[in-house]
C-alpha cells in the first residue's frame, strides 16, 4: 500500500502529547517540530488518525515541498507536483489557507492566487483539458512557508479536529477539545481517581476526560472530507477504522468526574454536550462557585481553565479569584491541581509556586500551564 507523508498540527508546547498518541497508533515518526508532528502511514492511517487522535488539529497528506523566493519560482515549483495523483478531473480544489513565517513571499491572497493558477496549468496537460468543471468533491490544499522553504498539503480532515461534533451549545471563551484533552493527558489523571473542574464552561474538561476514561475515539461522531477521495482511500478503510473504535469503547465504565461552574447557563449547557457525547451518565454537573468547592475523598484532581482577565473578566477581579483558587486547594487534601491561564500572577495570588510549569500557546495567546503536584494514593496490597 502507498506510503503518505502526513503532518499533524497542532499547540505549540504540547508536541509531545500528539508523538506519543501518534506512536500509541502505531506510526513511525518522521519529525517533530514547533507546532506539528509529521510521521509516515498508509491510507488506512489517514483514517486511523482522523477518527483516532485527540490532540491535532488535522491531518494534512503532504504532496511535496521546494524553496522558494520569487512567485516565478512558487508557480513553476507548484506546477511541478503531480497533482493529477491527488485530484481527479472533477475535483473541486482550492488553497484553503497560506501562512507565510520569516518568508520573501507573504502575501497570503496572492500566493494562494499563484497557486491555483499552477495546479490549473499541471492538470491542464495531464487531463488533456482547457477547462475543469469543479463539480466533484473537495480538495482543500493548504501551504506553509517557512523561511522560504514551501510546504504544499491536501487537508484530509476538512472542518479542524476539535470539532467533535459534541460541542451545540456553549459559553463565552471556551477552550477547544484539542487543547482540552492534551492537557488531561499532560496530568498523570486515570480514570479510576476523581476530576473536578471548578470552572467547567461548556463542560469540555469533564467530557473530554470522560471520553478519554471510556476510550471513546474523538471522531467516531462526524465526517472527513477525505472519505470521499476513494481513489486514494478505499471506502473499507473507514469503516475498519469506525469498527476498531467502536471495539475498544467501555460501555460499563464508571468514573467520578464533576465540572461546577457558577453560571447556570454554562451548567446546562455542558449538561447538553456531555448528553451529545454520550458521556453524561459518566459526569455529574452542578452550579457552584469556586468558593464552595470541597471533596471528602483523597487524591483527586482539579483540571481547569479559569478566567484570566484577558478573556471575560476585568484585571482587577483576578487577584480575589485566584486567591479563592488557592484557599479551596488547601481545603483538598492531597489534591493535584492543574489550571491553565494567561493571569501571569496566578502563583502568588493562589499561594504557592507550582510544581512545574509549562508555556503553552492558545492560538496566538502565551498561556501557563500550571501544575501542582499532590502525593501520589498508596499502592493497593493485594493480600
Amino acid at each position: 500500500m502507498e506510503q503518505f507523508e502526513l503532518i499533524a498540527p497542532c499547540h505549540f508546547g504540547l508536541e509531545a502529547v500528539l508523538k506519543r498518541e501518534i506512536l500509541n497508533l502505531g506510526y513511525e515518526i518522521q519529525k517533530v517540530e514547533d507546532g506539528k508532528v509529521t510521521f509516515l502511514g498508509d491510507a488506512q492511517a489517514i483514517c486511523r488518525a482522523n477518527i483516532f487522535l485527540r490532540t491535532t488539529e488535522r491531518i494534512l497528506l503532504k504532496v511535496g515541498s521546494f524553496h522558494a523566493t520569487t512567485f516565478d519560482e512558487l508557480f513553476e515549483q507548484t506546477k511541478a507536483l503531480p497533482w493529477e495523483h491527488y485530484i481527479p478531473e472533477d475535483g473541486r480544489f482550492w488553497v484553503t489557507k497560506a501562512t507565510s513565517i520569516k518568508s520573501k513571499l507573504f502575501s497570503s491572497s496572492d500566493i494562494q492566487s499563484i497557486m491555483k493558477k499552477a495546479m490549473v496549468e499541471r492538470m491542464k496537460s495531464k487531463y488533456h483539458t482547457s477547462w475543469f468543471s469543479e463539480e466533484g468533491n473537495d480538495y482543500p490544499v493548504r501551504v506553509t512557508l517557512m523561511k522560504d522553504e514551501v510546504t504544499v498539503c491536501l487537508d484530509t480532515s476538512g472542518d479542524s479536529l476539535h470539532k467533535r461534533g459534541y460541542r451545540r451549545a456553549t459559553v463565552k471563551a471556551p477552550i477547544t477539545e484539542t487543547l482540552a484533552a492534551a492537557l488531561i493527558l499532560l496530568t498523570p489523571w486515570k480514570k479510576d481517581r476523581i476530576l473536578v473542574d471548578p470552572f467547567c464552561g461548556s463542560g469540555t474538561f469533564p467530557i473530554e476526560a470522560a471520553m478519554i476514561g471510556a476510550r471513546i475515539a474523538p471522531g467516531m461522531n462526524r465526517s472527513f472530507t477525505a472519505e470521499h477521495w476513494t481513489h486514494l482511500i478505499q471506502k473499507n478503510h473507514w469503516y475498519d477504522a469506525i469498527d476498531e473504535a467502536e471495539s475498544q469503547i467501555l460501555r460499563d465504565v464508571s468514573m467520578d468526574i464533576q465540572g461546577y461552574d457558577i453560571s447556570h447557563d454554562a451548567i446546562a449547557a455542558a449538561m447538553e454536550n456531555a448528553r451529545l457525547a454520550e458521556v453524561d451518565h459518566l459526569i455529574h454537573f452542578q452550579q457552584r462557585p469556586v468558593q464552595e468547592l470541597s471533596h471528602r475523598k483523597k487524591y483527586g484532581f482539579i483540571i481547569t481553565n479559569p478566567p484570566y482577565g484577558q478573556r471575560l473578566d476585568s484585571e482587577s477581579e483576578m487577584p480575589a479569584l485566584y486567591r479563592e483558587i488557592g484557599e479551596a486547594y488547601n481545603r483538598l487534601d492531597s489534591w493535584s491541581m492543574y489550571l491553565i491561564t494567561a493571569f501571569e500572577q496566578a502563583e502568588r495570588y493562589i499561594g504557592k509556586k507550582a510544581t512545574k510549569n509549562r508555556k503553552i500557546y492558545n492560538g496566538m495567546m502565551k498561556t501557563y500551564f500550571y501544575q501542582y503536584m499532590g502525593p501520589r494514593p498508596p499502592k493497593k496490597r493485594d493480600f
